[in-house]
């Protein structure tokens, strides 16, 4: 097998990734663009040692998962990749991928994933665009998303998975204020909200039963129908005593806290929150939206949140950690495996650093006794997950 060789592959299932996978003579071959379960021709695009990489030239037999894009542009934009395939098969895609992970670095199968499902489609409340300034024609100017296979900025007049307020500003950018400064800018959306890197950026939205002030140009998740769901489950893990060895007459800590979505509404269950950021514009908006609850701030990197925050497990009882896509910073996860609390809540956006720092905590103690998947990102091979560990 060599680049340009043309292939018959029988595809198996989705990598993690979102690229279809099957063999030739025992060698793994990714192919954008499968689905599970059926046969295609392909052309070999790369051929390394270990694995190569194809393109599909025709499909021999579709998949029974394989369905119609709603989306016009799905095949040049980069911002879905699993939209060829039903959303239930979706889902089951995106269990059998945070299982495999488990498997292969964490060394141990989950017994039992439960799976929380989005509405398909208009469920994005964040986007991040990319500016299209067309200097030949005067002030005339558009937006786009990043190309699929290229650094192209793709001009669009729809997006399925945006909610309604966003649609309708993709439909008539004259809606819309420009960065003048930035080629790159982040619209949030919610309700009658509607928040814009470079122009009104910074607001009060709804989630459950509270208001929380948001900043379209810091982190923020882009499925509030979803958060909402996330953040009753916590609650219920935290209200649970009888199965989790929660004192809640001690501190808890949000780890990688953000703007304090999760301390806001888990805080008040406890008698003082411990919140950590690096992001020290997140943490001064932290401060703002937790006014009335009794928490202590620390901006520092996560390499140095073990010299500063409580040193043992008696000091606090539970933790809510929300890192980013890398996990855990190494030193940050040796030490919580040492000296963390009776239970921890990891909220996961990448299956493999999840598992990872699965085996660590296990090793230090840890047994891990609820992994959840809570679909953020439909159309897209994007895994989020809840993982609930407690000291054995």
């Amino acid at each position: 097998m060599s680049v340009s060789d043309v292939c018959k592959i029988q595809l198996e299932n989705i990598a993690q990734g979102g690229d279809a996978i099957g063999r030739i003579e025992g060698k793994p071959v990714f192919v954008e663009g499968g689905a599970p379960e059926e046969t295609v021709l392909c052309r070999i695009t790369e051929d390394h040692n270990t694995w190569a990489r194809a393109v599909i030239l025709e499909i021999i037999e579709a998949s029974a998962v394989r369905v119609d894009s709603v989306c016009a542009l799905y095949t040049k934009c980069g911002g879905c990749n699993l939209a060829h395939i039903d959303y239930k098969a979706q889902l089951d895609i995106k269990a059998s991928i945070l299982k495999e992970s488990f498997s292969r670095f964490g060394g141990f199968e989950p017994q039992k994933i439960d799976v929380f499902p989005s509405q398909p489609f208009k469920y994005r409340n964040r986007m991040q665009f990319h500016c299209l300034r067309q200097k030949a024609k005067g002030d005339n100017y558009g937006f786009g998303l990043k190309g699929r296979a290229s650094g192209e900025i793709i001009e669009i007049n729809d997006c399925p998975i945006a909610v309604q307020k966003i649609r309708e500003i993709i439909k008539s950018p004259k809606d819309i204020t420009l960065p003048v400064e930035k080629d790159r800018f982040t619209v949030f959306a919610k309700d009658d909200v509607l928040l814009n890197e470079g122009a009104q950026q910074r607001g009060k939205i709804k989630i459950l039963d509270k208001e929380i002030t948001a900043d379209a140009e810091l982190f923020f998740q882009s499925n509030c129908s979803m958060l909402e769901k996330l953040i009753l489950e916590l609650q219920r893990v935290i209200e649970d005593t009888k199965t989790y060895a929660i004192n809640r007459a001690l501190p808890m800590a949000d780890l990688y806290c953000g703007v304090g979505t999760f301390a806001l509404f888990l805080g008040e269950m406890f008698p003082k929150v411990i919140l950590a950021e690096e992001n020290k514009s997140s943490v001064s908006l932290a401060r703002e939206n937790l006014r009335g609850i009794n928490a202590e701030f620390f901006a520092l990197r996560d390499s140095e949140w073990q010299k500063t925050l409580p040193r043992s497990a008696g000091e606090y009882s539970f933790a809510v950690i929300d890192p980013p896509r890398a996990g855990l910073n190494s030193k940050l996860a040796r030490f919580l495996a040492k000296e963390g609390p009776a239970v921890i809540a990891y909220v996961s956006c990448d299956a493999a650093a999840l598992a990872r720092d699965s085996k660590i905590l296990i090793s230090g103690g840890y047994k891990l006794k609820e992994l959840k998947i809570f679909d953020f990102y439909p159309q897209t091979a994007h895994i989020e997950s809840l993982a609930v560990f407690e000291r054995e």
